[in-house]
């Protein structure tokens, strides 16, 4: 039987305007069109995915990824249903993120939050080091210290190289000398700007695109934004702690409960990014987190040329070794034992007095 858009609308939880778009998108077509009043006719076949769309538009997935879901479920619907599973994991890790963007605008608004610039003065103090590893022919990371910025950046593609630069370089020096901030709110606003600027850096570079991962003193707080597969780590009293979630396909499986850190670590796609700073243009929104340190704090930003091959029971050993620059050092030694397959960039850093 032929429904109206009206009644296809009232069936299926969705308005006439979304249906119309929807067609235009190629998401749901309708079974007819009427030649002389343009009118859409929908079958009752198409019920069941239109609901779907409308509870998928629900937990705010993006139209791009609707469509894939849609796709997976006329022709495997358990590979649907991990899809959902893996999108809504994405969903949490970024709510538990922003919660603690959120504890700290409380503090901040309450006037007490341990960022204020009252008392000692501090910086980022340490070094970074790049290495070709044993396998590659280009170097294609890049990384960057500074008193109160350390970044990474990873690049891929056949302008890796270039767009890794280009991305490190926009962040060091926008705006002005660099990203730079009393204040963790004002650290998060320096380094969305820094960002989106590095974007920019990049556009043009078709084929080609890097990850970026920044870290920002502002105060005693590290403001930490974030996009791919680099990483930041805070090393305390002997402890590692990881600060940055992966934005790829296999981080999400694992989210979802569909892969055990150990299958994770072994999956050939481990490194298929979900978000990067791309060449063709896309601006994609940097994961942001506010930490809280101390004197003693030891922060390590990598590429996945460290991370993949080095265990964190490992990392946290090298980590701990001397001076920065000996755990710079110390780490790149454990990845090279491994075979270091990869390229290698660390920026390594203790919070020091001014």
């Amino acid at each position: 039987m032929a429904l109206t858009i009206g009644d296809f609308a009232r069936a299926t939880g969705l308005s006439a305007k979304a249906l119309r778009r929807y067609d235009e998108l190629g998401l749901l077509r309708p079974d007819r069109v009427d030649p002389y009043s343009g009118y859409r006719y929908y079958a009752d076949a198409q019920t069941d995915r239109a609901r779907l769309i409308a509870w998928l538009r629900r937990i705010g997935m993006p139209l791009a990824d609707v469509g894939r879901v849609c796709a997976l479920h006329a022709r495997d619907p358990e590979e649907a249903a991990r899809a959902i599973r893996a999108y809504w994991a994405s969903v949490e890790a970024e709510t538990a993120a922003r919660r603690g963007l959120a504890a700290s605008l409380v503090e901040r608004v309450k006037g007490n939050g341990t960022d204020m610039t009252d008392g000692p003065s501090y910086v980022l103090a340490g070094t970074a080091l790049l290495d070709r590893g044993l396998v590659r022919d280009l170097q294609q990371d890049a990384a960057h210290v500074a008193p109160r910025l350390l970044v990474v950046a990873d690049g891929y593609g056949p302008e890796g190289e270039r767009a890794a630069r280009a991305a490190v370089e926009a962040v060091a020096a926008a705006p002005g000398r660099g990203p730079s901030a009393e204040r963790a709110g004002d650290g998060l606003n320096a380094l969305e700007e820094a960002f989106r600027t590095a974007a920019g850096a990049v556009a043009g570079l078709d084929g080609s695109g890097t990850t970026l991962t920044a870290a920002l003193l502002a105060g005693t707080r590290l403001v930490v934004a974030h996009v791919g597969d680099s990483r930041a780590h805070l090393l305390r009293e002997g402890r590692l702690c990881r600060l940055t979630r992966d934005d790829t396909v296999v981080q999400a499986l694992v989210d979802a409960g569909e892969l055990g850190p150990e299958e994770a670590a072994a999956r050939p796609d481990r490194a298929l990014l979900l978000k990067a700073l791309d060449g063709g243009g896309a601006v994609p929104e940097p994961s942001l987190t506010v930490h809280a340190l101390r004197p003693g704090d030891r922060v390590l930003l990598c590429t996945d040329g460290l991370s993949a091959v080095v265990p964190p029971e490992e990392t946290a050993l090298a980590l701990a070794a001397g001076t920065p620059e000996e755990a710079a050092e110390a780490l790149l030694a454990r990845a090279r034992a491994q075979g270091a397959p990869d390229n290698l960039a660390v920026a390594v850093a203790d919070l020091a007095a001014a």
